[in-house]
Protein backbone atom coordinates (compact mmCIF):
# COMPACT_ATOMS: atom_id res chain seq x y z
CA UNK A 1 0.00 0.00 0.00
CA UNK A 2 2.85 2.41 0.71
CA UNK A 3 5.13 1.17 -2.04
CA UNK A 4 7.89 0.50 0.46
CA UNK A 5 9.31 -2.99 0.71
CA UNK A 6 8.55 -4.86 3.93
CA UNK A 7 11.68 -6.79 4.90
CA UNK A 8 10.40 -8.08 8.22
CA UNK A 9 6.82 -9.19 8.97
CA UNK A 10 6.95 -7.12 12.17
CA UNK A 11 7.29 -3.94 10.01
CA UNK A 12 3.64 -4.14 8.96
CA UNK A 13 0.54 -6.24 8.54
CA UNK A 14 -0.82 -8.25 5.63
CA UNK A 15 -4.31 -7.12 4.74
CA UNK A 16 -6.44 -7.83 1.71
CA UNK A 17 -3.55 -9.13 -0.36
CA UNK A 18 -0.98 -6.45 0.43
CA UNK A 19 1.45 -5.34 3.13
CA UNK A 20 0.65 -2.19 5.06
CA UNK A 21 3.52 -0.68 7.07
CA UNK A 22 3.12 0.36 10.69
CA UNK A 23 4.66 3.70 9.70
CA UNK A 24 1.81 4.31 7.26
CA UNK A 25 -0.81 3.19 9.80
CA UNK A 26 0.66 5.40 12.52
CA UNK A 27 0.75 8.32 10.08
CA UNK A 28 -2.94 7.85 9.33
CA UNK A 29 -3.76 7.74 13.05
CA UNK A 30 -1.73 10.90 13.67
CA UNK A 31 -3.53 12.65 10.81
CA UNK A 32 -6.91 11.66 12.33
CA UNK A 33 -5.80 13.08 15.70
CA UNK A 34 -4.78 16.36 14.04
CA UNK A 35 -8.10 16.61 12.19
CA UNK A 36 -9.96 16.01 15.46
CA UNK A 37 -7.96 18.70 17.30
CA UNK A 38 -8.15 21.22 14.44
CA UNK A 39 -11.40 20.52 12.58
CA UNK A 40 -11.50 23.97 10.99
CA UNK A 41 -8.34 23.71 8.88
CA UNK A 42 -6.95 21.78 5.93
CA UNK A 43 -4.54 19.03 6.96
CA UNK A 44 -1.75 20.59 4.86
CA UNK A 45 -1.87 23.83 6.91
CA UNK A 46 -2.02 21.86 10.17
CA UNK A 47 1.11 19.95 9.15
CA UNK A 48 2.94 23.21 8.31
CA UNK A 49 2.02 24.51 11.78
CA UNK A 50 3.23 21.29 13.37
CA UNK A 51 6.52 21.49 11.41
CA UNK A 52 7.08 25.12 12.44
CA UNK A 53 6.51 24.36 16.11
CA UNK A 54 8.82 21.34 15.90
CA UNK A 55 11.54 23.40 14.19
CA UNK A 56 11.27 26.21 16.74
CA UNK A 57 11.53 23.71 19.62
CA UNK A 58 14.46 21.92 17.98
CA UNK A 59 16.27 25.22 17.40
CA UNK A 60 15.80 26.12 21.08
CA UNK A 61 17.16 22.71 22.14
CA UNK A 62 20.25 23.16 19.97
CA UNK A 63 21.02 26.83 20.71
CA UNK A 64 19.23 27.82 23.91
CA UNK A 65 17.69 30.68 21.90
CA UNK A 66 14.10 31.12 20.83
CA UNK A 67 13.18 31.91 17.24
CA UNK A 68 11.21 35.14 17.26
CA UNK A 69 8.15 33.81 15.44
CA UNK A 70 5.69 33.90 18.35
CA UNK A 71 3.13 36.22 16.76
CA UNK A 72 2.94 34.20 13.56
CA UNK A 73 2.68 30.92 15.49
CA UNK A 74 -0.12 32.40 17.62
CA UNK A 75 -2.04 33.61 14.57
CA UNK A 76 -1.57 30.34 12.70
CA UNK A 77 -2.78 28.44 15.80
CA UNK A 78 -5.85 30.72 15.92
CA UNK A 79 -6.50 30.04 12.25
CA UNK A 80 -6.42 26.26 12.56
CA UNK A 81 -7.97 25.95 16.03
CA UNK A 82 -10.84 28.42 15.68
CA UNK A 83 -11.27 28.70 11.93
CA UNK A 84 -10.35 32.39 11.99
CA UNK A 85 -9.94 33.82 8.52
CA UNK A 86 -6.92 36.08 8.82
CA UNK A 87 -6.79 39.45 7.10
CA UNK A 88 -4.01 40.24 4.69
CA UNK A 89 -0.74 41.26 6.42
CA UNK A 90 -0.62 44.81 7.70
CA UNK A 91 -4.36 45.40 7.88
CA UNK A 92 -5.05 47.62 10.87
CA UNK A 93 -7.77 47.11 13.47
CA UNK A 94 -7.93 43.34 13.85
CA UNK A 95 -6.15 40.18 12.73
CA UNK A 96 -9.06 38.25 11.31
CA UNK A 97 -12.68 37.29 11.27
CA UNK A 98 -14.56 34.41 12.86
CA UNK A 99 -18.15 34.35 11.66
CA UNK A 100 -19.51 37.84 12.43
CA UNK A 101 -16.76 38.62 14.94
CA UNK A 102 -13.64 40.66 14.29
CA UNK A 103 -10.78 39.10 16.25
CA UNK A 104 -7.53 40.60 17.53
CA UNK A 105 -4.92 37.92 18.29
CA UNK A 106 -2.16 38.39 20.85
CA UNK A 107 0.46 35.82 21.78
CA UNK A 108 2.19 35.26 25.12
CA UNK A 109 5.57 33.62 24.57
CA UNK A 110 7.65 31.71 27.11
CA UNK A 111 9.89 34.78 27.24
CA UNK A 112 7.11 37.00 28.60
CA UNK A 113 7.40 36.46 32.33
CA UNK A 114 4.29 38.42 33.26
CA UNK A 115 1.87 36.72 30.86
CA UNK A 116 0.32 40.04 29.91
CA UNK A 117 -0.79 41.38 26.54
CA UNK A 118 -1.61 44.94 25.55
CA UNK A 119 -4.13 45.83 22.87
CA UNK A 120 -5.05 49.21 21.34
CA UNK A 121 -8.50 50.37 22.37
CA UNK A 122 -8.92 52.00 18.94
CA UNK A 123 -8.73 48.61 17.24
CA UNK A 124 -11.69 47.35 15.23
CA UNK A 125 -12.38 44.08 17.05
CA UNK A 126 -15.02 42.63 19.34
CA UNK A 127 -13.09 39.52 20.43
CA UNK A 128 -9.57 39.20 21.77
CA UNK A 129 -7.92 35.82 21.40
CA UNK A 130 -4.93 35.35 23.67
CA UNK A 131 -2.67 32.45 22.74
CA UNK A 132 -0.17 31.30 25.36
CA UNK A 133 2.84 29.20 24.36
CA UNK A 134 4.76 27.60 27.23
CA UNK A 135 8.41 26.52 27.51
CA UNK A 136 7.50 23.07 26.15
CA UNK A 137 5.88 24.66 23.08
CA UNK A 138 2.39 23.66 24.26
CA UNK A 139 -0.44 25.99 23.24
CA UNK A 140 -3.41 27.26 25.25
CA UNK A 141 -5.86 29.99 24.31
CA UNK A 142 -8.63 32.14 25.69
CA UNK A 143 -11.27 34.04 23.77
CA UNK A 144 -12.27 37.26 25.55
CA UNK A 145 -15.17 39.57 24.71
CA UNK A 146 -13.92 43.10 24.21
CA UNK A 147 -16.39 44.44 26.78
CA UNK A 148 -14.59 42.38 29.46
CA UNK A 149 -11.47 44.47 28.87
CA UNK A 150 -13.27 47.42 30.46
CA UNK A 151 -13.58 50.96 29.24
CA UNK A 152 -10.60 52.33 31.19
CA UNK A 153 -8.47 55.31 30.26
CA UNK A 154 -5.62 55.60 27.85
CA UNK A 155 -4.92 54.25 24.40
CA UNK A 156 -4.36 50.64 25.48
CA UNK A 157 -6.13 47.91 27.39
CA UNK A 158 -4.35 44.92 28.86
CA UNK A 159 -5.15 41.34 29.69
CA UNK A 160 -3.20 39.17 32.11
CA UNK A 161 -3.32 35.41 31.75
CA UNK A 162 -3.62 34.99 35.52
CA UNK A 163 -6.59 37.34 35.93
CA UNK A 164 -9.58 38.65 33.98
CA UNK A 165 -8.46 42.10 32.79
CA UNK A 166 -6.74 45.27 33.88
Amino acid sequence: MTGLPISDPSDGIWDDGEWISWEWINGQLHEQDLKAEFPNAPIEIIKVFEDLVYSAAEYYELTGRYLQIWGELGELYAEIKYGIERHRPGMAGSDGRMGNDWVEIKTISPEKGKGKVVVKRAGNFNKLLVVKIDESFKFESRMIDRKKLGKGKGKNASYSWGSESE
